[in-house]
């Protein structure tokens, strides 16, 4: 963007409210209901999502709430990603945005920056009573205002094959150091095994990790950004993995492939550092060992710790554009909070919500079919789940991102430097929000 349109980032006062200035435009003066077009009659709202059977989630409000209330919500489903995001705020720019989006966490930076988000901290009632702090965090993005209400999350734990691990004499890490003595012990005892892969084509396991070791890539002093992507915490994280695959204890093969795929289903790797939607993906890619794995809380940084990082995950959100906030608030609250509807958009959609009291109910109340073995899964990812670390999102996450998949793919396959990879992406993310017209300190 050029600089003459520059943005500032505004902290103000004791409540520390986030607001973002597009020329003289704030955040502060927009998006909230005092300025609502919804006094009286219907009203009608466009919601732009990628979630599979939305249209039947939205038809329970249509036909229920939304009925009494005279709001009518039609869905209009959407590519995901930075496509997305790039196709909002392009209808943004032209005022043509529509009322509600779902939006990635790590999307929400962006969004608000670009006065596309409305705050709508006084239309959500007590909703964020039903989630977890950590995940709350996410869409206030560590202020007094709100931008939206989450929808689904993706804490994060270890899989494993309980089988091997059995058959190998291994017992499951509950720290990272007994991670990497697990990799080891079992490279001599089956050294055409591995107990995972560091695979840098999904940038949001990376991400994952550092949260949980407490890395703050993102955050605020004053009128500044401050980027910490080297930080400390995701020093260690970078230095762990890249010291495995350097020794050679774990592969350095990417995710998803189907080599990937035939090492997991034939034992050739015997662990998965993944997310509570895992299941879904090893249905998939190793039909063949269903019933053979289990799931574990991620092994921590210390002994006694508690905490995990989240991998994906998605969120409400009210434009700014909207002429009717309160109401698409309203819409955004009941979606993610009411039981019918959440036990829909789990049918439906197939989503982990973010709910509390929503992840030991209804479609949570037995185990996926892949884990049937393990009475205790959602039990015990909804306890994981309630311990998922804060995050530091920023405005130019999709640069960080290509910036890591790049570097650490290079690194991994050449068995080289991680922490030169995570100056690369510092360097570059720092350099992008420069050109774009942030004040940024490091």
């Amino acid at each position: 963007m050029p600089n003459t349109k520059r943005r500032r980032l505004l902290v103000r006062g004791a409540a520390s409210a986030l607001a973002v200035t597009l020329g003289a435009t704030a955040l502060a003066a927009c998006g909230s209901s005092d300025d609502d077009a919804d006094a009286s009659g219907p009203v009608s709202l466009t919601y732009w999502t990628w979630t599979p059977g939305m249209d039947k989630v939205v038809d329970l409000w249509n036909k229920g709430e939304g009925k009494k209330d005279g709001i009518t919500v039609t869905v209009k489903k959407q590519a995901s990603g930075d496509t997305l995001i790039t196709k909002i705020l392009t209808a943004h720019k032209a005022g043509k945005a529509p009322d509600l989006v779902q939006a990635e966490y790590q999307a929400l930076p962006t969004l608000v920056s670009n006065d596309a988000l409305a705050d709508i901290a006084k239309d959500v009632g007590d909703a964020k009573a039903r989630f977890a702090d950590g995940v709350w965090q996410q869409t206030t993005l560590g202020t007094d205002a709100v931008y939206a209400v989450p929808q689904d999350i993706g804490p994060m734990m270890f899989y494993y094959r309980a089988d091997l691990f059995e058959k190998y004499g291994l017992t499951v890490p509950t720290t990272w150091e007994q991670f990497a003595d697990t990799a080891r012990a079992l490279k001599k005892k089956s050294p055409g095994t591995d107990l995972t892969t560091f695979s840098a084509n999904d940038s949001g396991l990376f991400a994952g990790l550092a949260q949980q070791a407490g890395a703050k890539w993102w955050t605020t002093s004053g009128d500044q950004w401050k980027v910490a992507i080297d930080d400390p915490a995701t020093k260690k994280v970078a230095d762990f993995w890249g010291g495995l695959v350097k020794e050679g204890v774990v592969d350095n093969q990417p995710m998803y492939t189907p080599a990937w795929n035939k090492a997991l289903d034939t034992g050739k790797q015997i662990a998965w550092v993944s997310a509570v939607w895992a299941p879904g993906t090893l249905t998939t890619a190793a039909p063949d060992t269903k019933g053979k794995w289990a799931m574990a809380p991620l092994p921590q940084w210390s002994n006694g710790e508690d905490v995990t990082g989240s991998w994906g995950g998605s969120s409400t959100g009210v434009t700014t554009d909207s002429k009717h906030k309160a109401a698409a608030a309203k819409f955004a609250a009941w979606l993610n909070t009411d039981g019918d509807a959440l036990n829909a958009l789990a049918k439906e959609g197939g989503i982990y919500p973010a709910s509390t009291s929503a992840q030991l109910s209804g479609a949570f109340t037995t185990p996926p079919d892949y884990f049937s073995n393990q009475a205790d899964f959602y039990t015990l990812a909804a306890r994981i789940a309630k311990t998922t670390a804060p995050s530091a999102w920023g405005p130019n996450v999709n640069v960080a991102y290509t910036t890591f998949k790049d570097a650490f793919g290079a690194a991994a396959k050449d068995r080289s430097d991680f922490s030169a990879a995570l100056a690369k992406m510092q360097s570059a993310t720092v350099a992008d929000m420069k050109k774009q017209g942030f004040e940024v300190s490091e």
